[in-house]
Formats: C-alpha cells, sequence, structure tokens
C-alpha cells in the first residue's frame, strides 16, 4: 500500500534548538544588524563586503551546528511516510538529519551565485569575498532569497502542498510570507498540524491540532499521533 504524503513546513523555530538563532526572538540573530543592511538587494550595493561578512558568519554557525531530534524524527518518519519538506530555513540541518526530499524556499546557506545570473549556481563550504567572481564576471553572493526579492520556489511548493494527505508545520510563526500562505494551499479536509512555542493564531484552519511546544518536545507528542493515521 503507497505511504500516505506528509508535507511539513519547516521554519526558524526547528534550528534554534540546535543553537541558530531566529531573527524575531529577543535575543535574536538581528539585534545589532539593521534588515536593510545585510538582507535586502540595496544593501547589496550599497556595501557588499557588509553582506558578504554577514553571511560569511552564519555559514561558520551552521557548520558547526548538528541536527537536533526533531530534524531526526522527520527524517524518521519517512518510514511510514512520504515525507516532503519545505523549509523556510537556509541552513542543511534536514539533509545532514537523514531527510531525502527538501524544498529550500529561501535559499541554501552552503550555495552561491553569480550576482548578475541566478542561474549560475555553485557549492561553497568557505567564505566568499568581495571579488571572487562567477564564470560570468559577475561577482559572487550568497544564494539566499533577501527581502524584497522574489521566491521563485514557492509555486513548486503550493503545487506540493496542495497534493498533501497529511500537513504539518514547524517551528514557525507564519509570519513571513509568501511562506506563511502556504497553509491555505493545503486540502481543506486533511488534517493539519502545528508545532511551535507559541502557536499562531490559525483558527480558520479545519481541522487542525495545535501542539504549543517546542520542536523537540512537540514532534515526540505528534509521532503518535501521526502513526495512527498512517
Amino acid at each position: 500500500m503507497a505511504k500516505k504524503k506528509l508535507v511539513v513546513l519547516t521554519g526558524a523555530g526547528i534550528s534554534a534548538e540546535s543553537g541558530l538563532r531566529t531573527f524575531r526572538d529577543s535575543d535574536g540573530l538581528w539585534n545589532g544588524y539593521d534588515i536593510e543592511d545585510v538582507a535586502t538587494p540595496r544593501a547589496w550595493r550599497k556595501n557588499p563586503v557588509l553582506v558578504l561578512d554577514f553571511y560569511n558568519q552564519r555559514r561558520q554557525d551552521v557548520a558547526a551546528a548538528q541536527p537536533n531530534i526533531a530534524h531526526i524524527m522527520l527524517a524518521e518518519l519517512e518510514h511510514d511516510f512520504d515525507v516532503h519538506i519545505i523549509t523556510q530555513n537556509i541552513d542543511d540541518l534536514h539533509e545532514r538529519a537523514g531527510s531525502t526530499s527538501i524544498l529550500h524556499l529561501h535559499g541554501e546557506i552552503f550555495k552561491m551565485r553569480s550576482s548578475t545570473n541566478e542561474e549560475l549556481v555553485y557549492d561553497i563550504k568557505g567564505d566568499i569575498n568581495y571579488g571572487d567572481k562567477a564564470e560570468d564576471g559577475g561577482q559572487l553572493r550568497p544564494h539566499i532569497v533577501w527581502f524584497e526579492e522574489p521566491v521563485p520556489m514557492i509555486e513548486p511548493a503550493a503545487a506540493l502542498t496542495k497534493t498533501a494527505d497529511l500537513f504539518l508545520v514547524v517551528g514557525t510563526s507564519l509570519a513571513v510570507y509568501p511562506a506563511a500562505g502556504l497553509v491555505n494551499y493545503a486540502p481543506w479536509q486533511i488534517p493539519k498540524f502545528i508545532v511551535d512555542k507559541k502557536v499562531p493564531g490559525t483558527s480558520s484552519l479545519y481541522n487542525l491540532t495545535a501542539i504549543e511546544k517546542p520542536a523537540t518536545e512537540g514532534l515526540v507528542e505528534l509521532k503518535q499521533i501521526l502513526l495512527a493515521l498512517k
């Protein structure tokens, strides 16, 4: 019998438990940084060296982090479900935990691309320096979707969500659009689940189970519920 398709939307909360700070928390990543200075196309035009330094540090942070039990549990759910992860996170912790189907909405910290041709994408583990060029001569930049840029993977993510048998949201405030709107693409009748330290206002969602706990604790509780539905 075919496995049910479990589509999972993950956000910063799941990686926070691996020590990667979120920019919305009071002790978050952006304290001391203005988003306008490091995460917009205007910032890149104004001071590319500052932007590169900021993301070089983020790359080091991710390299030092390890997947936590929440990442691992999502990977283990592939034993019982056809699991597809849509993540707002730019880290590779889902990959390292063993998940095999991951769609990155906002780019990947271990990739870089030409600033003049977004199709020229390369792997990167170290730093990107000002003056590093792609094969077309364009300055290399992080392969990250900045604020005010389009999110090219949102359409594939929406199409995937429409095919879900079960839909799960983990570790996201559902405050960043267009990612937050994905919940509205899940078939209305299917079981939906949200696990987060502070469950956002989602009273309009039908057939919703909310677990207001950190990702690691909440997924332990949710696993038994999911296995009863496989």
